[in-house]
């Protein structure tokens, strides 16, 4: 994976963990966007937040937490 570089990604988190669950919840969200699309189910799941040539559900993901589309908060 070269596109986004992980330097970029860890600027917009707080740690290499942070990512990877941020990308996994984001890339699952997603992947339901998709398969309720060919359903033809009408959910409310967020579609990719960016235009991207990317086919590759977990590198859409982390190009919107690149762009800084995607926030997270920790619960207490």
């Amino acid at each position: 994976m070269n596109k986004p570089r992980i330097d970029a990604l860890l600027e917009k988190v707080d740690s290499k963990y942070a990512l990877v669950s941020l990308a996994a919840k984001r890339a699952r969200q997603i992947n339901n966007y998709y398969r309720s699309r060919e359903e033809g189910s009408i959910d409310d799941i967020p579609p990719p937040l960016i235009d991207t040539r990317s086919k590759n559900i977990l590198t859409i993901a982390l190009e919107e937490i690149a762009a800084g589309k995607i926030s997270y908060r920790y619960r207490v």
